[in-house]
């Protein structure tokens, strides 16, 4: 199926546009993936956000879904403009190219500090919170070098790896990737270096301001972190750690994954030498992430959307044709996850329709989006 962020109009919003936007991001059950089928159907936020309470009676929602009010949305952005912060759309020039690209791009990305930054080519880098000397050396010599050809340098803002990345590009260009609003400093004791960020790199979030991030935020923010980049550098981390979520999210949006090479008796070098094992490129400095990316093969991984589409409202299924189709679909669903594409070999089912039943069940709150553009029905309470 083709990621409806594909044919969106790259264009600036009008103010009325981008509430819009915030509100329907913000609406119960509206993750990512389904704003943008949304979009794709209805053509604008704002026609999206009439249908909602309707699709999702429609996919077996018994109670209302809770649409996020105008008022919230304002009240939200004035919060950030308070803080100095900016709302980034999807559909905007200044939202970063490589990050739209991701099947799960955030509609919405709140920034702090220097907008422009994010139009630089960019390589991540991340690893493990209790980092050794050596590998946070490398980390901040790796990320001055960087700088030093013109990348901007990606990171998490968190202890050891990503704190070195950021201390060794912040005079050149450093992005953090928050897991809260992009003004709460997290650790505390990266303020000064957060402040720092604000005033000479650029923080961001798909987040509200001011909301204190939690454990479940973590792996949402690192899809961000190597949706930015053109390649992820690992340098220390466990294998439970979570910056092997980055690697692997990485790898499934088509970046190229480097590994810095460590000592076995070391735990906090099992990761990256287990990315090895499994093909990532071996980093030893600047000239490995250098060759790799500027390695011809390098170009966009999906065409840009051309700037003179706009998407209309999509026809709607008869009823007669969506009770038939909602029949079939939930035959073929089940807490296993399976493949969209799947579900419409064994429909037998336009890719349409089956996308529309799909929404409805969404909207409901019964279905699961997993990477892979698989689905599964999600256990009833």
């Amino acid at each position: 199926m083709v990621n409806s962020i594909m044919t969106i109009s790259i264009r600036p919003l009008s103010a009325a546009e981008r509430l819009d936007w915030l509100r329907l991001i913000r609406c119960e059950n509206v993750g990512p993936i389904t704003f943008f089928r949304l979009l794709d159907r209805f053509g604008t936020a704002a026609r999206a956000l009439e249908a909602l309470p309707g699709l999702a009676r429609s996919g077996g929602r018994s109670k209302p879904i809770k649409l996020c009010s105008r008022a919230a949305a304002e009240q939200e952005l004035l919060a950030a403009q308070a803080i100095g912060a900016r709302l980034l759309c999807a559909c905007e020039p200044e939202y970063p190219a490589l990050l739209r690209e991701v099947d799960d791009a955030p509609p919405c990305l709140y920034v702090l500090g220097g907008v422009a930054l994010l139009s630089r080519p960019c390589v991540a880098i991340v690893g493990t919170r209790n980092a050794s000397a050596g590998a946070k050396q490398f980390s901040r010599k790796l990320a001055m070098d960087l700088g030093a050809h013109g990348f901007a340098v990606a990171s998490g803002l968190a202890r050891g790896i990503d704190t070195a990345a950021h201390e060794g590009s912040l005079n050149t260009g450093t992005i953090a990737v928050m897991a809260g609003g992009v003004n709460v400093v997290y650790p505390p004791e990266n303020a000064r270096l957060h402040a720092a960020i604000a005033a000479q790199g650029a923080l961001i979030s798909e987040l509200p301001p001011h909301l204190e991030p939690q454990a479940r935020h973590f792996p949402r923010r690192n899809r961000l972190i190597s949706g930015l980049a053109r390649a992820v550098v690992v340098a220390e981390a466990s294998l439970r750690s979570g910056s092997l979520i980055t690697a692997r999210l990485a790898a499934d949006q088509g970046r190229d994954v480097l590994a810095v090479p460590g000592s076995p008796l070391d735990g906090r070098s099992e990761g990256p030498n287990q990315l090895l094992r499994d093909g990532a490129i071996l980093c030893r400095g600047i000239d490995d992430v250098l060759e790799q990316v500027a390695n011809p093969r390098h170009r966009p991984l999906r065409e840009p959307a051309g700037s003179d589409f706009t998407a209309g409202p999509a026809s709607t299924p008869s009823p007669a044709a969506l009770a038939a189709a909602r029949e079939k679909v939930l035959s073929n669903l089940s807490v296993a996850p399976v493949t969209v594409d799947e579900i419409i070999r064994q429909c037998q089912l336009s890719a349409s329709i089956v996308s529309f039943v799909l929404l409805e069940l969404d909207l409901a709150g019964r279905l699961e989006r997993l990477p892979g553009h698989r689905v599964s029905l999600l256990p009833e309470a």
